[in-house]
């Protein structure tokens, strides 16, 4: 669990609860999705090598550093598009790969409906982003997928994460960094995080009447 990150910064903590409010319209949640992204990336990626190099200023010539690795934005679909997008904001260059999951009601298994990855996987790095880490069960299929292409290093982000998801995919991907803005009591009889926030994709979308 050594590579597990719980985030303690206090506007994590803050845009938080505005995903938790059943008050929260699409709009503003996707806001506060994309405001947490951000936030969780600086941290996860404090770390990610870089390259000296000198720039031109106004006024001369200064040192500078630029990231040295080719790096991969992989949302898991549908939820994860909003935390791409706030990647994509501070890695402009980073290459967005999509992978669409979904989970079996029934067996709460993650079945495989889209993969687009490109045919040259040569990132170095692959950020994997889906807003709700529960069983683990996604986030372990995505890994697999991303290892098996050559991926040499991965990291994971959620916004809410369930104890039983965090111990999942750390014993099955130890190699991974998981970064989280919360971790929640756990999961119910069929599977969701609580208190958690409801269905991230419906929140953000607008795809539930009762959000």
């Amino acid at each position: 669990m050594s590579r597990v990150q719980v985030s303690s910064h206090p506007l994590v903590a803050h845009h938080v609860v505005a995903l938790r409010d059943p008050a929260t319209k699409p709009p503003e949640f996707r806001r506060a999705v994309g405001q947490i992204t951000r936030l969780l990336a600086v941290e996860a990626t404090a770390t990610v090598p870089t390259s000296d190099v000198r720039v031109p200023t106004p006024l001369g010539e200064a040192k500078g550093r630029r990231i040295a690795e080719r790096i991969a934005v992989v949302p898991i679909l549908r939820a994860g598009l909003g935390m791409a997008e706030g990647l994509i904001e501070l890695i402009p260059d980073a290459e967005v790969w999509h992978i669409g999951l979904y989970r079996d009601e029934t067996t709460l298994r993650p079945q495989e409906y889209y993969n687009k990855l490109p045919a040259n996987c040569g990132a170095s790095m692959a950020i994997v982003v889906d807003p709700m880490l529960a069983t683990g069960g996604s986030a372990i299929r995505t890994c697999e997928i991303l290892q098996a292409a050559g991926i040499p290093r991965l990291i994971f982000l959620a916004l809410i994460a369930a104890p039983e998801g965090i111990r999942k995919l750390s014993e099955a991907m130890p190699d991974v960094a998981i970064h989280v803005a919360a971790l929640d009591e756990g999961l119910n009889d069929v599977g969701f995080i609580v208190p958690g926030l409801g269905d991230a994709g419906d929140r953000q979308f607008g795809t539930s009447a009762r959000h």
